[in-house]
């Protein structure tokens, strides 16, 4: 059974040799008249290359579905569902519909050897005429009892008679003749949509291949299903998130704001604020509560309107206003800390006095310096039984940028947070003079320069937090 096999399609067809252990022909006796003696099969020989078929089919979709299972977002499992499929089926292109039939989402389609434009062109096709149609909006594409649902066979389009006429010139503009379609359904996952694979010529797969892509395509359902699942989740905890931060920034005289969030798969406890207050000023804050996941961003929303209510009352004293959110965090949130960093702004001015906790120094981005504010080192709040900094105040000059962030930015990078630090401010002094004048576009380009090549991807762990603030 762990002999090398020669090549084959997909793990299915291969040619089996002929074992080594067959018993030879016995020689003619001399003289015997040379008669052609009927072709009879080795004993054993047609079971030893069934088996060695069966074996063959189940390396194949051993193979297949650990190369499924090794995909960890949902358009990479589709497009691997697709390619493992065509391969099965013996097809070289095809598309695969996402539908979820709870009607919760996400909906989604992806071609394999079909752009954009090809798809378009088969979604003008009336929906009940589509192989994927017929499945996704009948009984058939529903599993049963035992799991097992219908199939979409049309082996040569242009000979069915009743072929919906916007269909035959869709398949002829696109030059494929024949489809077979699955529905994406178990008992255990529901109906979550449907995949179809096209073919150039009028061609349909043998009974084999049917087993064979029929046995996959019901484990892909399954573990689409589990990052269907995950994606809900993300999506879930995103909106959650999204919905505790500011939907818009105040527009205040004298400064304008930009703000940049990403959040990490599970949420986190990453946030920021901005808010009027008396006398013309303007509160700012970013914060990180320890943890994740769903308690970790009810925290933060528990902890950002505390603050909030906290800075319209003695806004002016930075210092004062985190007191109270240590104290606040102390008696309500005993297991939890914080990191936080509050800037009581004069915009008129261009005056600004803060205070942190456990938090990173703001940076100060301008023509002529780019330089991280001096704060003094204090632990972060809810680490200390009575916590409490000096404030220290910035300067600023027209046109010069305060940026605030969260750890998370540095974090991510995976360097030592020495040489994180370093590469926040280089990427702060490389930002072009063009873009000096716009806060949003000062973020924008530090994100990029700081977290490139994936780094600033949604499925890593660390939220990020930027909020900019450019004087007047």
């Amino acid at each position: 059974m762990n002999a090398p096999h020669p090549p084959k399609v997909a793990g299915i067809d291969s040619t089996v040799p002929t074992p080594a252990h067959t018993v030879p022909p016995t020689p003619p006796a001399p003289g015997a008249a040379s008669v052609p003696a009927p072709h009879t099969p080795a004993p054993g020989a047609l079971l030893q290359d069934r088996l060695a078929g069966w074996v063959s089919d189940l390396t194949t979709l051993h193979e297949l579905t650990e190369r499924l299972a090794g995909t960890s977002t949902l358009d990479a499992a589709l497009q691997e569902l697709l390619r493992a499929g065509a391969a099965l089926v013996g097809a070289r292109r095809g598309l695969v519909v996402l539908e979820p039939g709870d009607g919760l989402g996400p909906h989604t389609t992806i071609g394999l050897g079909l752009g954009r434009a090809d798809l378009g062109h088969i979604e003008t096709v009336p929906r009940g005429s589509l192989p994927y149609g017929e499945l996704l909006d009948t009984a058939a594409g529903l599993p049963g009892g035992n799991g097992q649902t219908g199939e979409s066979v049309h082996p040569d389009l242009f000979a069915e008679d009743g072929l919906d006429p916007r269909h035959r010139e869709v398949a002829a503009r696109l030059g494929y003749a024949a489809s077979y379609a699955l529905p994406l359904s178990t008992v255990a996952a529901g109906r979550l949509g449907a995949a179809e694979w096209l073919y150039d010529e009028p061609a349909e797969p043998d009974e084999r291949r049917r087993h064979l892509v029929g046995l996959y395509v019901r484990y892909a359902t399954e573990h689409l299903a589990r990052l269907l699942e995950v994606e809900r989740t993300r999506a879930c905890m995103a909106t959650i998130t999204e919905e505790l931060l500011p939907s818009r920034l105040p527009r205040v005289a004298g400064v304008q704001l930009a703000a940049r969030h990403r959040t990490g798969p599970r949420g986190g406890g990453d946030w920021y604020d901005a808010l009027p207050l008396p006398d013309a000023a303007l509160g700012l804050a970013v914060g990180s509560v320890t943890g994740s996941g769903p308690s970790a961003v009810a925290a933060m929303g528990r902890l950002r309107a505390s603050l909030r209510a906290y800075a319209v009352m003695e806004g002016e004293d930075p210092v004062a206003v985190l007191s109270d959110l240590e104290l606040l965090l102390r008696l309500t949130e005993p297991a939890r800390s914080a990191t936080a960093l509050f800037a009581y702004c004069e915009p008129a001015l261009r005056k600004v006095t803060l205070a942190g906790a456990g938090h990173s120094p703001p940076l100060l981005i301008g023509e002529r310096r780019t330089e991280f504010a001096e704060t003094s080192v204090s632990a972060p709040l809810g680490m200390l039984a009575c916590w409490e900094a000096p404030s220290v105040e910035i300067q600023a000059e027209a046109g010069e940028t305060v940026l605030l962030y969260t750890d998370g930015l540095l974090h991510r990078t995976g360097d030592p947070m020495d040489r994180a630090f370093a590469r926040l401010h280089s990427a702060a002094a490389s930002i072009p003079r063009a873009l000096r004048r716009d806060p949003g576009a000062i973020a924008d380009h530090v994100l990029r320069t700081v977290l490139p090549a994936g780094l600033d991807a949604a499925d890593r762990e660390e939220d990020v937090v930027l909020l900019a603030a450019r004087f007047d």
